[in-house]
């Protein structure tokens, strides 16, 4: 049965074998671990990943997929088939307790930052996450402080995992082909975060403020949250931009916002 690849579901199928074994490598999947696999499409991944797991959770939003899996799966509990969207879908449901799962997928570009954001406030439950993504979301999720791709989602996804960028994969392997380059990364998270932010939805608050306006100082995108005082008073000197600040100058940030409070 054919199937058309639907835009509305940013789907671009892998079919390039030598990808697939290089990812199922990466992964290292064993018997007995509680794998999950976002986004099969075809199932390129997914019957690689089973042959060395054994037992599989897929998550596939498109209907017709999810059929097609359930159809191909022989009913034996190996391979079960969540028709989901991941965005919206509870995986710790998924664990049997402490940070069991192992999440894999290629993920479709239109929905990775959110969905990766989805998953980190489920961290409590993930052991780790190896996913296919657009090379330059990945530049962005490795990049250091004081370089072009490190921003926002740098710091809030270093700030919960380990980043490990793996491999390139060129548009050719997937059909149709995407106008850009992939990527391989895995993301490890944290047993406890890398630094102590206080409140993390005032860190978050910070994080975004502070990247609102790249080419703006840090006294113009925190003003209302920090005075020149209550920055030097963190250590940060309110004439640098975002981009040159550590995971810890910004726990920094949130922690003297937080004190600043009323009521604090």
């Amino acid at each position: 049965m054919q199937h058309r690849p639907r835009k509305r579901f940013g789907q671009h199928f892998l079919h390039d074998k030598r990808v697939v074994q290089r990812i199922v490598d990466a992964v290292d999947p064993r018997p007995g671990e509680t794998l999950v696999e976002i986004g099969p499409g075809l199932g390129a991944l997914t019957g690689a990943l089973l042959e060395r797991a054994g037992r599989l959770h897929v998550v596939e939003v498109d209907r017709d997929l999810a059929a097609r899996l359930e159809a191909t799966a022989g009913g034996d509990g190996a391979l079960t088939v969540h028709c989901a969207d991941a965005l919206r879908f509870d995986f710790c449901a998924l664990a049997d307790g402490g940070r069991t799962l192992r999440i894999v997928g290629n993920l479709p570009y239109n929905i990775s930052t959110p969905l990766m954001f989805r998953l980190l406030d489920q961290q409590r439950c993930i052991r780790d996450m190896c996913f296919m993504l657009q090379k330059e979301v990945v530049d962005r999720l490795h990049a250091a402080p004081d370089t072009r791709a490190y921003g926002r989602l740098s710091v809030m996804v270093q700030w919960r995992c380990r980043v490990e960028r793996l491999f390139t994969v060129a548009s050719g392997a997937f059909s149709p082909p995407p106008k850009v380059d992939s990527a391989v990364v895995r993301l490890v998270p944290h047993t406890q975060p890398e630094a102590d932010v206080g409140d993390p939805a005032v860190f978050a608050r910070v994080v975004r403020a502070a990247f609102a306006h790249r080419r703006k100082t840090l006294r113009n995108n925190l003003r209302g949250l920090l005075d020149d005082a209550g920055l030097a008073g963190a250590g940060v000197d309110p004439g640098a931009r975002a981009e040159t600040l550590a995971v810890e100058d910004f726990a920094r940030l949130s922690r003297r916002v937080s004190a600043a409070a009323p009521g604090a």
